[in-house]
């Protein structure tokens, strides 16, 4: 594939020589690196991140010892610019991406095989707020091609018995998620609230479900991203590592 970038594509440096093709139409947010953390890949894991956009998870994961993932991504245009960003970071070997609709799986995956599956899904289901004016905004934040129950549905057949599924999402979903979950054989084994300042509410929810796990949570402390005068907090600054030096 030729590594050309489109006049709407730049290149995003994410630290230990990494790169990621990104555009207004598919780029990535804290909420998708926090994510990638808290899913806590390890080495051997066989992962699979959905809706996986420009592929900011994997390329994460792919920073340190993952020896491989798969990324599913509805939209052929962030396909492309993750196959680019494959190149250019000489990942063929490691990164897999499949232009795929999750909700129909059957015969492109292997289902019961996977140890990890992640999501940072669409947050507004479809008729509220105001919807975005391009595709590409609506797929991504609307549900419109993917709802918690999909998300939920689609990882469940993926994984196998013991995996893990872990999502990111607005806290007022949080009851959505936990019953969707359990819906399909997914019992929610840690949540974790995400705060902008400490005494403040939080914006953000990272749930982990685990393929037939018994119904017992642990609720982890908050992740507090800044210290009272605004400065980012330690283990903020470790979950970005070098790509945060970059960006000072």
């Amino acid at each position: 594939m030729d590594t050309e970038l489109f006049e709407y594509e730049r290149l995003e440096p994410l630290g230990n020589d990494m790169k990621i093709v990104v555009s207004d139409d598919h780029t990535f947010g804290t909420d998708a690196v926090l994510l990638a953390s808290f899913a806590n890949i390890k080495r051997k894991d066989r992962a699979l991140d959905m809706g996986a956009g420009c592929g900011i998870i994997p390329l994460v994961w792919l920073k340190g010892e993952t020896n491989s993932v798969t990324a599913v991504e509805i939209q052929k245009k962030a396909c492309v610019q993750l196959e680019k960003s494959i190149k250019l970071n000489s990942l063929e070997k490691r990164l897999t991406v499949i232009n795929a609709d999750i909700r129909d799986l059957k015969g492109i995956l292997p289902f019961g095989e996977f140890d990890l599956v992640t999501m940072n899904p669409p947050y507004k289901p479809v008729g509220t707020g105001i919807e975005s004016m391009s595709e590409a905004d609506k797929i991504a934040r609307h549900e419109t091609m993917c709802t918690v129950d999909d998300a939920c549905k689609a990882a469940s057949l993926l994984l196998r018995f013991g995996g893990r599924f872990c999502m990111c999402h607005r806290p007022e979903r949080l009851c959505d998620i936990i019953v969707s979950m359990r819906e399909s054989k997914l019992e929610a084994k840690r949540i974790r609230f995400v705060v902008e300042k400490e005494g403040r509410a939080p914006w953000l929810v990272l749930v982990e479900g685990r393929r037939g796990g018994k119904s017992t949570v642990s609720i982890e402390k908050n992740l507090v991203m800044k210290n009272a005068d605004g400065s980012v907090t330690d283990e903020l600054r470790d979950i970005f590592g070098d790509y945060m030096e970059g960006h000072r």
